[in-house]
């Protein structure tokens, strides 16, 4: 079984990973929690697949102790595994144990240096360390690897470690990549955007806002922020009306809102 890549969040403030929750693949059926269901014993490669299965299911339920219970077993089993070490590492992260984390991260990349998931997800644990230039790092990598699945991604992924690092030339070029292999991708669009409205070319950033303004609804707060800026520089009224409303009526208290709120006051 194999885990979702983690995301990074989508806005230039640092938060916690806002895909916590997807360190599993949605499951296709119920996977039962009892350990012995085989009336055969299981090959050592079967048991530790189902090891790391339970696991990885425990953790899309927050279950820590019982995915490590199984990762225990896993270990048992194979300690050369990288798949257990890059699921222990999700466990650890998640109990805040930062330093067995990246222990586990680091292990898992030892025994499988191409493997880009766990090199993904590290790259997303170095982020919210604030850690950018060791995430770039680990991103690097990941995005030479043409067969890995999630690889735009891992160039959005990319774009917004940069973004951190002050390499906007480097992070647009990152963003293009990403729309290029997917080109309803929100958050690439949308970096793009306002790093097209930032440096005055507001058709090429309406270009891309529209895009994303059809493909994620509702808008996100920063999304809502950048449209009302955009239409008031194309000098569309209307739609600067009607961006501020979506901002104040969904998203009240958001730190958008407020610079919105300050703009007016000062009369921008």
């Amino acid at each position: 079984m194999t885990s979702a890549p983690m995301l990074f969040p989508n806005t230039v403030r640092v938060f916690l990973l806002l895909l916590a929750v997807c360190f599993v693949l949605p499951l296709t059926g119920c996977v039962t929690t009892t350990d012995s269901v085989y009336t055969n014993p299981p090959s050592p490669q079967a048991a530790l697949e189902r090891r790391v299965g339970l696991a990885r299911q425990y953790i899309g339920e927050g279950d820590w102790e019982n995915a490590k219970r199984n990762l225990a077993q896993a270990v048992k089993i194979d300690d050369r595994n990288a798949e257990v070490h890059e699921a222990f590492a999700l466990v650890y992260q998640s109990t805040g144990e930062k330093e067995l984390a990246e222990q586990s991260f680091e292990k898992a990349i030892r025994l499988q240096r191409d493997f880009s998931r766990a090199r993904n997800n590290y790259a997303a644990f170095l982020f919210s360390e604030q850690r950018y230039a060791d995430a770039e790092k680990q991103l690097d990598y990941v995005v030479k690897d043409t067969l890995y699945a999630a690889r735009p991604l891992a160039f959005v992924n990319l774009g917004l470690c940069r973004m951190q690092l002050g390499k906007r030339a480097e992070a647009e070029e990152a963003f293009s990549r990403a729309l290029s292999m997917d080109r309803t991708n929100s958050i690439a669009l949308l970096e793009l955007a306002i790093l097209k409205y930032d440096d005055g070319a507001y058709r090429e950033a309406e270009r891309h806002y529209g895009t994303y303004r059809t493909a994620v609804r509702p808008q996100s707060p920063r999304g809502l922020w950048l449209g009302v800026r955009l239409a008031r520089a194309l000098g569309d009224k209307d739609g600067e009306s009607s961006y501020a409303l979506a901002l104040g009526s969904l998203y009240p208290k958001s730190p958008e809102y407020q610079e919105y709120q300050q703009a007016l006051n000062s009369g921008e």
